[in-house]
């Protein structure tokens, strides 16, 4: 048995890599913790083992680098009261992944976005892993630290909240247009 080229890894993990920066850090951040987990995984991939779960493998690396930039963004001042949301750059897919372009201006949803940073880190964390990138609850749970049924409990939690909050944002949404 023999691991894939690392292209093929790109290609068949990469959408659900990004989807995971996007749910945990928001669209500004995401493609630089995409690019950032790709490039530690490159350097890393001789050592995997050849059996290894690779997506649960890319989701750990993306879950650290996610960390790093949230603690970089933390020490950062910020010089306005309301800083604006531009809106997500338009990639048109210079890295193919399963459905096509990596950023798809289309499907980027701002207002689940904004649901989603409402919640507290860790149930976002494990909406993000357990809900975008099929990870099980025990290895969410060795990942972030805790029990899987905490685990469990969190991302129950994030659910609920994202189902009542979700939908008041897109009636306001609707109603401002």
């Amino acid at each position: 048995m023999t691991k894939p080229p690392f292209e093929q890894i790109v290609s068949d993990h990469g959408p659900t890599v990004l989807r995971v920066c996007r749910a945990v850090l928001g669209p500004n951040d995401a493609e630089d913790a995409w690019s950032e987990t790709f490039l530690a995984a490159m350097k890393a991939y001789p050592r995997l083992a050849v059996d290894a779960n690779i997506e649960a493998w890319l989701v750990t690396i993306a879950h650290r680098k996610a960390i790093d930039i949230v603690r970089a963004n933390n020490r950062r001042p910020i010089a306005v009261d309301e800083p604006p949301e531009p809106p997500p750059p338009a990639h048109t897919g210079s890295t193919p992944g399963r459905g096509g372009a990596l950023w798809d201006e289309a499907s980027w949803d701002g207002a689940l976005w904004d649901a989603l940073k409402a919640l507290p880190e860790r149930q976002r964390q494990t909406v993000a892993y357990h809900h975008v990138a099929g990870m099980p609850y025990k290895e969410i749970a060795a990942l972030i630290g805790g029990s899987a049924d905490a685990a469990r409990r969190a991302a129950a939690d994030g659910i609920k909240r994202l189902r009542s909050t979700y939908p008041q944002l897109i009636a306001e949404r609707g109603a401002r247009q």
